[in-house]
Formats: structure tokens, sequence, C-alpha cells
């Protein structure tokens, strides 16, 4: 995989080095030269350049001409615009896609551009109307303004939303070849990826029962599917490859990985199909762009249908734990008797399921606390405790010095746990097989002829290789087959394949999330280092001491917000107050709501979810984030707000308990950017649930409490998807003791 130049020059695996040298970054995504015009002029508006001297700073003289630089530079050069536009079309569902290219068509043309911006384009010379390229940047901001502050535009403003989104996201994200980024130094940002290298060549963890089929051919690839110990035939005529196994799972996340390490040491020949690539510690980069590119589902951009939720989701080997920021919090117990009264899955009320956490939580390594907590945590439990709030350290699934704020972009350190470390070694040890860069289509499913209570059996599950020099699909034939690719695509899986039960795709519970931010700077804060040093999430306060109650139901945690991230949510109000937020992007902490939501969504297509929240998710959420603006006043924030479209922030250096007040009293969680209002919230989510959920009956659920699906024998949902309701908290802990009651059956089953 590397060599010893390649170690001295600070090695990352090719896929997340991020090289300006792709030529994909160059492509227009279909947009003509006109449309290309107006992107880039959009883009100008977003992030453009202003006057010498135009930023208040705080930095000393050694960062003069970087922050000289961030202050002249503009979104409008290339390549960025380009880069927009490739990820619009490679990453934006059809509509989005639709909307953003209607709004730029439109402003490529005098009368569209008249439609949409109104009198401001309008000039007194010949043609007496501006394309929006032509306006003066200050009128083409003043025409964005409008956009964002009128409710009846929501169809431009999702638009807007969108192209700031990802032009964002890639201004602060992108790399040279160096592996740099020219607004870094700035904002106080900066990413050593030649720390913390092995100094030996060690092999990778699952190297010996992996087979990665982006190194593949079709000339290749049986053979090494054969080296691994498989039954394979290769069928020419029908170009298909088969395999034979005892147990087949597709994902190795939570679900996943925990099931194969139980099927594969119970003595069955286990293979594990993974969509994504494989990476190990010596594999990773810290780079936010390329790592989210590929370590995250859809890159890390997957919006809801109506751009209310922004969605991440693992997709890579190791599922989110190969991502997560490793708490390690174990089911409530609250929501382990909801579960097993009020949904009749008995298994939660158990002594079995107690030992399978137990278990779970000996396998990771967790720990209970650590010695030194980062510079947002210190900000969360320093602000309860003056508050005289409860606030409790997180389990890690690490060591207690553990100290990575870039864990969300893969453990460099090897500290992390995750089951591309623990699980997936024990299967792989087993003899367990792992493929990747292999996404499932369909089960094979078939008439049962047993006379079982299952109209069907499930023979296994057809793939198809994503590498485009491999043209043979595999066919894996299995005694049971595991889905296991979690909430989001473990329903149009099931989907695709035929099954009908109206529990799939439903109940998808987001645990929907809405930060506060708080600033705190340096000379003015006894708070050291910058936002994305220590371990990512280390202090948790519960609203009811770990009691849900539906009246008052939100935790307040702190996350990891690289660059990229930190700007595609930031609210946009004009080019320089963009500017000026992100200059306080080292000191500016955040701690966010977190809500057991009682609304739900669906999914039944990949890549398509919609929401619907219940109203006392808003409420809940809205006195979470009232409290998370509080402990962030009582830390000791000179300035605090929300991430509310029109910029919401309040200065609070010296202010009175009144006028805090006052400002709370118009802090809301109003939906958006689709809502019919003038101000509205982007919410996040990291937790995916339930929509495949265990019932007693197939009325009340897509599975039996054995993971079972009602349709098909043999055919087994072991993700995230199955739990019955939102867990809460952090669900690591309960997708793995859930896998690993699940499979232990699944394993007695075949005795």
């Amino acid at each position: 995989m590397y060599n010893d130049d390649d170690k001295q020059s600070g090695w990352c695996h090719p896929l997340l080095k991020g090289d300006l040298e792709d030529e994909d970054y160059f492509k227009n995504g279909n947009f003509c030269s006109s449309e290309m015009e107006t992107l880039c002029s959009m883009c100008e508006v977003i992030l453009q350049p202003l006057p010498f001297n135009s930023l208040d700073h705080h930095q000393n003289k050694k960062l003069q001409q970087s922050i000289h630089s961030f202050s002249t530079a503009s979104a409008s050069q290339f390549p960025i615009p380009n880069k927009v536009a490739h990820l619009l079309v490679k990453r934006g569902f059809f509509e989005a896609v639709m909307v953003v290219k209607l709004v730029v068509k439109l402003l490529s043309t005098r009368l569209g551009t008249l439609f949409l911006g109104g009198s401001l384009c309008l000039s007194h010379k010949w043609p007496y109307i501006n394309k929006f390229s032509e306006i003066t940047l200050e009128k083409r901001e003043k025409i964005v303004q409008k956009w964002l502050q009128q409710s009846v535009l929501t169809p431009i403003r999702l638009g807007f939303v969108f192209i700031k989104t990802l032009c964002a996201l890639v201004f602060f994200s992108q790399v040279n070849e160096k592996s740099k980024n020219p607004s870094w130094e700035a904002i106080g940002y900066q990413v050593d990826i030649t720390e913390e290298r092995p100094r030996d060549k060690k092999e990778r963890p699952l190297q010996k029962g992996m087979v990665e089929t982006m190194n593949e051919t079709d000339d290749t690839l049986l053979d090494s599917l054969i080296k691994k110990g498989l039954d394979v035939t290769d069928k020419l005529k029908e170009n298909i490859c088969k395999i034979k196994c005892d147990v087949v799972i597709i994902g190795s996340g939570c679900g996943g990985g925990v099931a194969a390490a139980v099927l594969a040491k119970s003595g069955k020949k286990v293979v594990v199909l993974e969509k994504g690539n494989y990476f190990s510690q010596t594999d990773y980069s810290k780079l936010e762009g390329p790592s989210q590119d590929q370590l995250y589902e859809s890159g890390g951009i997957l919006p809801t249908l109506d751009g209310k939720v922004m969605i991440q989701a693992g997709a890579t080997v190791g599922g989110g734990s190969a991502v997560n920021w490793s708490a390690c919090i174990k089911t409530p117990q609250s929501v382990r008797k909801e579960w097993a009264e009020d949904h009749n899955i008995k298994l939660y009320n158990t002594d079995k399921y107690t030992s399978a956490m137990n278990k779970v939580c000996e396998r990771i390594g967790v720990t209970q606390k650590c010695a030194k907590e980062g510079f947002q945590n210190q900000v969360l439990r320093n602000g309860c405790e003056n508050l005289g709030l409860e606030v409790e350290f997180v389990p890690q699934n690490t060591s207690e010095n553990h100290y990575c704020g870039s864990c969300c972009f893969g453990c460099r350190s090897g500290d992390k746990k995750g089951t591309d470390s623990t699980w997936l070694v024990d299967a792989v040890d087993h003899g367990a097989v792992i493929i990747t860069g292999c996404k499932a289509e369909k089960f094979l499913l078939v008439k049962n002829q047993n006379g079982k209570r299952r109209d069907q059996k499930c023979l296994g599950v057809v793939s198809q290789v994503l590498n485009p020099k491999i043209s043979r699909k595999l066919y894996i034939e299995a005694k049971v087959t595991i889905s296991a690719c979690g909430s989001l695509l473990t329903p149009p899986l099931m989907i695709s394949s035929g099954l009908k039960n109206p529990n799939i795709g439903k109940n998808l519970h987001l645990h929907p999330v809405l930060m506060a931010w708080g600033y705190f700077p340096e000379n003015e804060s006894d708070f050291k280092g910058k936002n994305l040093e220590g371990a990512i999430l280390t202090s948790v306060h519960k609203s009811v001491s770990g009691q849900f109650d539906e009246k008052l139901n939100y935790i307040l945690e702190v996350p990891a917000l690289a660059p990229g991230n930190f700007a595609a949510l930031c609210p946009w109000e004009s080019g320089k107050d963009f500017k000026q937020r992100m200059m306080k992007y080292s000191r500016t902490a955040h701690v966010f709501s977190l809500v057991k939501d009682y609304g739900s969504g669906e999914v039944k297509t990949a890549g398509r979810i919609n929401y619907t929240f219940h109203k006392s998710d808003i409420e809940n959420m809205k006195v979470g984030l009232k409290q998370a603006l509080r402990v962030l006043i009582a830390a000791g924030a000179v300035e605090v707000g929300t991430h509310r479209s029109d910029g919401q922030r309040f200065k609070c250096k010296g202010v009175s308990k009144k006028e805090i007040d006052e400002f709370l009293e118009k802090v809301d969680a109003k939906e958006g950017p689709m809502a019919m209002v003038k101000d509205w919230n982007i919410y996040c989510s990291a937790h995916q649930m339930g929509s495949c959920r265990m019932g007693k009956t197939e009325k009340e659920g897509a599975v039996d409490e054995n993971g079972e699906s009602w349709e098909a024998e043999g055919l087994y949902v072991c993700d995230a998807s199955i739990l019955p309701t939102a867990v809460g908290v952090n669900p690591m802990i309960t997708i793995q003791s859930t896998a690993y009651c699940l499979a232990g059956k699944i394993a007695d089953s075949f005795r």
C-alpha cells in the first residue's frame, strides 16, 4: 500500500488525498457557458472579495498576509464553481438539481433576472435590463438577501441554499497538491497529515480476509475470491460469479460487523458485502473534503427531500462506527421498558440484553471518562456547572488519553475501536471474507416449499461490483441472508426485492439536532485550544437525568465541525458577515440539542428521504436550544447565536438577566428552508433508526422479534432500522447489543 518515500511525505490512501488533479472536479455538470457564468456570479456573492482590512480580527501580525488573502479571495475563482456544478449533479436529488438549474437558467437571461431580481437589474443604458452576472456585486447581494427574507420565494430560496451549502463546503474543504487550503491559516485551522504515522509497515487489520474490488478486474476477481477460501463458480455465459456460503451480510457497520463476528465464531462461513471501500489507521488523511466524499453516504451531502434535515451516515468498512464520535451510552432503562411493554419486544427487558451490552462494551474497550477534555466539551461542562445543571462524562470506545478531534474522518491514532478494528477482525480471524465496492441489488427470493408461515424463502443476494473494470455480477447463495446496510438503505433493498410489508421504509427516526454557538476570544477566555482539538464528544447534559419524558426530552452535546461543514451550516446574511463569522471559526464552540423524536419519516428509494416533525419534537427542540444558549452564556461566551436563516445572535458580554431572557424569548425551532416562513432553521441528523422496525406481528413491524422478515424465511435485518423507536441517546451500544442478541439466535437456529 505504501513505501518509505510515501511515509516521509505524509502518505495517505489515494482516495482520501483529495488531489486537485482529479478531472472530475472540473466537469461542469452539464451547465452551458452562460449558466456557468451565472453560477460563478452567485458563488462570488456568497464568498466575495473584500477590501483589505475590512475584516475585524485579533490575530498577530504574522497572519496579516493570510488574512489579506482570505479577505480578497472569491468563490468565483476556478475551480470552485466547477466543483459546485459537479457536486450538484453528482450528489443532488433530482428535484433539487432541477430547481437549481431553473434558477441559474432564468438568471442567465434578462427577463428571467427581471422576474427574480426585480428593479435591481435595471440599467439606464441599452439593453436596460442586465443579466444577473452583469449586475454589480452590491446589487446581486441585495437580490439574494431578498430571496432569503421573502417566504413566497421558497423554491428560489431552496435553490440558493443548496448552492450556498456546496459553495461553502468546497471553498473551505478543497486542498491543493500539498494538502493545504489557502483560507485555513486565516481562520485558525490546520491539519498535520504527517503526524501519528506508523513507523513500520503493519498489515492492515482486515487484509487477510479482504477482497477490494477497486483493485480487481474481471480476470483477477475470481482468483482473489478463491484464494480467500470461498466456494466460487464462474458462469461466463451468464456473466455472473456465483459464491456459496452459510451467511451473507450486507453492510459492515455496528449491526453487520457484530453479526459477522458472532456467526463466524459459531463456525459458519460468512461473506460480508460492503458498498464502500476499506480504509485503516494508516490510510486516513484528516482532510475534510476527500474523507467526507469517501467515508460518508452521498459524500456527506444528503438532505431530506424538502431540505429540512441534513443527514450524515457512514459508508465505508465499519460503517458509522468508523466515523462516529465514540459515544458509548447504554440503552436508557426507560427506553428498554417502553420497547418491552409498549412494543412487546421482550428481549429488551431481559438479563440477556443487559449481558449483551456489557459484552459489547468489553469488546470495544469502553472507558468511562477521559483524562483531558477539548475546548468545546470544556465549554459545555463549565456552562452546565455554572448553571447548576448535571453534566456527565460520555463513555468512549477509546482509551482515557484519546485526544483525536478528527475521528469523524477515521481515527488515525488507531485508538477508537470501531467494528473495523474489533468485531470484523474477530470475523476475519474465523474465516469471514469481506468484499468491498460491492452494492447489493436485490435478494434472491423464491416461493417457500417448506409449508412454513412465510410465503417466500431467501436464497441469497445479487450484487453489482462498482468498479467499471468488472462486468460480472456476484450471486451470493447463502442459508441465511442478513441486511445490515442501515436505516437509509435496508428498506430500499427490501422493496426493490419485491417485499410488500407496509412497515418497510416507514417509522424512520432521525434524532433531529439544532445547534447553538458561542464565540470565546482567546484573549478573553480561560478555555484553551481550538474547536477541533481533543476527543469529539466527552460530556453530555440529559434533560431528565437519563429518564425521558415527552414533555421534557432533549440532551445537550457538542459536534465535530470542520471548516467546510461549519461554513455550510452557517447562516448567510452578507458576503462580509459570512467571512467575518469564519474568522471566528477556531474559537467558536457549538452545543446542540438532540431530541428523542416522536415524528417520523419514510425512505423507500435510496437517497429520497421524507420526514415529518411531531409538534412535541419542535417544542422540545426549542427548549433544548434555549438551554444550549444559556450554557454557552454561562460559560463566558462574548456572543452567542443559532443557525437560523436571519443570522440570529446576541452580544452577551456585560448584559443583564432580563436582556438574556428577552433574547431567548425570540429563539424558535421553525423548520426550513421550504417552510413558508421568513426565518427558519436547518436541522441535522447523524442517527437514523426504525425504518424496518421489529414488531410482535406483521402489522406492527417489518420483521419479527428475531429480526427475520415476516415475508421471507432466512432473510434477517440486523441494523438500526429494526429499533422500535428512537433511542434518545447515541445509539451505537443499542445497535451492537441488539445485533449481538439476534446473531446469537441465528447461530442457534443453525443448530
